[in-house]
């Protein structure tokens, strides 16, 4: 799959909620994936651990109340997405946020990924 193929697939299937799998089928053994500075987790190598992250992070939602992926914006190896979420966790009640991603594909995989947000 070129950068494209890979940008539309990850976005149906996180539009599905399908992310764990997007994860499975899309990155490659190698990903890094970081947060904003100071966050949890800010910075995490290998696929089965941005797994675990993300399976982490799905666990502590309590409700879904609400969000969009926008479509990809794709150049040359990398693409970008806007997403908006408003859930509401276990451990600290309800959000909104904002958050914009980038992802860096070779070889028709995943192998950075970087996100940028705000919350409420």
């Amino acid at each position: 799959m070129n950068t494209k193929d890979v940008a539309q697939q990850w976005t149906q299937m996180c539009r599905e909620g399908k992310n764990l799998d997007c994860i499975n089928e899309l990155y490659a053994e190698n990903v890094t994936s970081r947060e904003m500075p100071g966050m949890p987790d800010e910075i995490v190598s290998g696929k089965q651990n941005v797994w675990n992250k993300n399976k982490e992070w799905l666990d502590n939602v309590a409700e879904w109340h609400g969000g969009e992926i926008s479509e990809p914006t794709v150049t040359n190896n990398h693409f970008t997405s806007k997403m908006t979420f408003d859930v509401t966790f276990k451990d600290r009640g309800r959000q909104q946020m904002e958050e914009v991603a980038v992802f860096e594909v070779k070889d028709g995989k995943i192998t950075n990924e970087q996100f940028f947000y705000s919350m409420e």
